[in-house]
């Protein structure tokens, strides 16, 4: 897969349902983790990273093709931009964030002083790792 699907994947799974700015916020995190020297080296590793992020180890589909809906098409094809968009511009919402979860669930790292919030987008949380991600 090339980085540009993987990407648009991960937008599209982790993000559909968020405005363009928390899915552009979501390809940001993924593209600092490629960047980072504590996570894989490419797109696709990152997004693909064992258990990096929920829909990757939901038991469903990771095939975004599968949803038909005219939502989900246009779904698609906005992730496809945006992921074209983050790769071309590496232009970021708040540089530095390696972290996301919606406001539904409260991960144990969340909580951990190496973490800082930097933004809330929609139900979306970001932080950036301040040390020893």
């Amino acid at each position: 897969m090339i980085a540009l699907a993987c990407l648009a994947t991960a937008i599209f799974f982790e993000a559909r349902d968020q405005p363009v700015m928390g899915q552009f916020a979501v390809a940001e995190v993924v593209l600092v983790r490629a960047d980072h020297e504590r996570f894989p080296d490419t797109i696709c590793e990152v997004v693909f990273d064992d258990y990096a992020f929920s829909f990757t180890h939901d038991g469903l589909t990771d095939d975004m093709y599968t949803f038909t809906a005219p939502k989900d098409v246009r779904a698609v094809i906005i992730a496809f931009i945006v992921a074209r968009e983050s790769i071309r511009t590496q232009h970021y919402v708040e540089v530095g964030n390696t972290h996301y979860h919606t406001q539904e669930v409260n991960p144990s790292w969340s909580t951990h002083e190496n973490f800082t919030v930097t933004d809330t987008i929609a139900d979306h949380i970001f932080y950036s790792c301040v040390k020893y991600c």
